[in-house]
């Protein structure tokens, strides 16, 4: 029995046995899966990685041009999909070896093709429900929801278009209520300099962001200015 949204996952097989990966394809698709990719080497499989953007990786750790761990490693610079590592080495400074380095599970060879799908389907529905849990989480106050995941924000059921800056200010003041940061902070925080020049800049950001958020600009509810020390998004003894 497959869970919701397994055809449209894509897996990328990397070994260089053939038959193995033939079998391990008929058996994944069997199973529900449609879009299964499969490279013999690791230079295909770090190309495919980039190309396709999978799902979940099978990665032989003995392949012909470089070791699995080395694959690894290139591959967590594209991408944050589950790695499963195939291997005949089953000791445990092996696995422990390929745990650390960015693998998220170890098969032992010989394997049953039965128990890879399970770790499979099990690995998909730890990445989908730790997705879904970020996508979940969201700031609220008074009628404005932020969702930091998807960049969404909300007033009331209005949607808000906020620039990047605007969003990234908004975030970090809603993520600490009623605390002051200067406009030097701030600078620092989102912008990555030195607030040397950036007096102005700052200033004209809280401005549109007030006209965004703000039931009246010119009389501030949320995002206060606190006089000689920066600005705070005040939430602390509002009665609304």
């Amino acid at each position: 029995m497959s869970f919701i949204g397994l055809a449209d996952k894509r897996i990328l097989l990397v070994d260089d046995e053939i038959d193995l990966l033939n079998l391990l394809e008929t058996v994944l698709r069997k199973d529900g899966f449609q879009q299964i990719d499969k490279a013999t080497t690791g230079q295909e499989g770090i190309n495919l990685c980039e190309k396709n953007n999978p799902d979940i990786i099978v990665l032989d750790i003995m392949l012909p041009d470089m070791e699995g761990y080395d694959v690894c490693q290139q591959m967590r610079k594209l991408t944050y999909a589950p790695i499963i590592f195939l291997s005949a080495k089953s000791d445990e400074v092996d696995k422990l070896l390929g745990l650390g380095i960015g693998g998220d599970d170890y098969v032992t060879k010989p394997f049953s093709t039965k128990e890879v799908v399970f770790r499979i389907k099990a690995q998909l529905r730890r990445n989908d429900y730790v997705a879904k849990s970020k996508e979940d989480k969201k700031i609220e106050f008074g009628d404005v929801t932020i969702f930091p995941q998807t960049g969404e924000v909300r007033k009331g059921q209005q949607p808000i278009s906020l620039t990047a800056k605007e969003l990234q200010i908004l975030i970090l003041l809603a993520n600490h209520p009623n605390q002051i940061f200067s406009k030097s902070k701030i600078c620092d925080l989102v912008w990555g300099e030195d607030y040397v020049g950036f007096d102005n800049t700052i200033m004209v950001h809280i401005r549109k962001l007030r006209e965004k958020i703000e039931d009246d600009p010119s009389k501030p509810q949320w995002i206060k200015t606190v006089k000689g020390l920066g600005y705070k998004l005040q939430t602390r003894g509002y009665q609304g």
